[in-house]
């Protein structure tokens, strides 16, 4: 589905420290934080996911969907994954957890440093401890205005982005390493900092005995939802969205970032989408063809099937984005 491409200014984009040229879909917002509505789903004992209620039916239409979440109720308290957007979001997501448990939230886990994984922030209770990937914190601590600026470009003004205030994490994760938190009650996370995905700021939660993956960003949605690749990085998202898929077992419940609960199989589409995409530009490179060329030519029919910012990303952003890597490294190996 092809849609019209709108210029805007200079801005930063969410998670690099570089101002870049970026165009805007003209459907802003590409999702209405004033009128989303966010439901429950048991995933196991005391394992919930958090979704909008609208996944189910338009995930498979290719209707981009809010933010995602969860929370893990052990003997200890609460870990909350994703804070959400705006203030009318948090007290949806806030809302639910009470409806099962009213023990302490003793940590909030953003699994980014977009603003609808971590705006809300600073409406947790003071107790609660603030868990992100240590460039996440890092980037939000520079560049929280020009966030907030690009989120508002992105998700519309009026939407509650405007009143978010900066709150640090307390704890935060380096880069290739983990941290386990045991909740007690068999509620065993283990929080995974692997290096880029999408963007240096990701954070994967993980329940090895319940197999139960919050797949963030990386993964957005099953098919037709291809990848978010604008952060400026390809090649080693590339290799890490491999490495997820290959640990992740085959009967794994996956908690997509923008979509409905899924498995492995669900996942495959964005695999798929990045290992043709690779093949497609190095080939290209190997031509010697231009990014304009290559833009031009790589249309990807096969994946292009219905998801409505599938022009803004797959040419504004992955396309050139990988050709960057690929003919760096091209240049670096000759």
């Amino acid at each position: 589905m092809k849609i019209s491409i709108t210029n805007i200014a200079i801005m930063v984009l969410c998670c690099i420290n570089l101002s870049v040229m970026a165009q805007m879909p003209a459907h802003v917002p590409i999702w209405d934080g004033n009128k989303v509505q966010l439901k429950l789903h048991k995933l196991a004992d005391d394992i919930y996911a958090i979704t909008p209620t609208t996944v189910e039916e338009e995930t498979a239409k290719g209707i981009p969907q809010a933010t995602t979440g969860g929370f893990i109720v052990g003997e200890k308290g609460i870990l909350m994954i994703e804070v959400m957007l705006n203030k009318r979001l948090y007290d949806q997501q806030i809302k639910l957890i009470r409806s099962v448990s009213d023990k302490p939230i003793l940590y909030a886990v953003n699994t980014s440093d977009h603003g609808d994984h971590c705006f809300s922030n600073y409406l947790l209770p003071k107790n609660t401890l603030i868990i992100q990937n240590e460039f996440a914190k890092e980037n939000l601590a520079k560049n929280f205005e020009n966030i907030k600026q690009f989120m508002v470009a992105l998700f519309g003004k009026d939407r509650g982005i405007e009143d978010a205030v900066y709150r640090p994490a307390e704890i935060t994760i380096p880069l290739n390493s983990n941290l386990k938190i045991d909740l007690g009650g068999g509620k065993l996370i283990e929080l995974m900092n692997i290096g880029t995905a999408q963007s240096k700021a990701d954070l994967f939660v993980w329940m090895p005995s319940q197999k139960i993956f919050w797949a963030g960003n990386p993964f957005i949605a099953e098919s037709p939802a291809i990848p978010w690749l604008f952060d400026g990085f390809f090649l080693e998202p590339a290799a890490n969205l491999k490495k997820l898929y290959d640990f992740l077992p085959e009967d794994a419940v996956v908690i997509p970032g923008h979509g409905r609960i899924t498995n492995k199989a669900g996942i495959k589409y964005t695999i798929d989408y990045v290992e043709a995409l690779r093949s497609n530009v190095e080939s290209a490179v190997k031509d010697n063809l231009t990014l304009e060329q290559t833009v031009a030519k790589l249309k990807m029919p096969e994946f292009n099937k219905g998801y409505v910012l599938f022009d803004w990303l797959h040419y504004n952003f992955n396309i050139p984005n990988a050709y960057k890597d690929i003919s760096s490294k091209r240049k670096n190996n000759n």
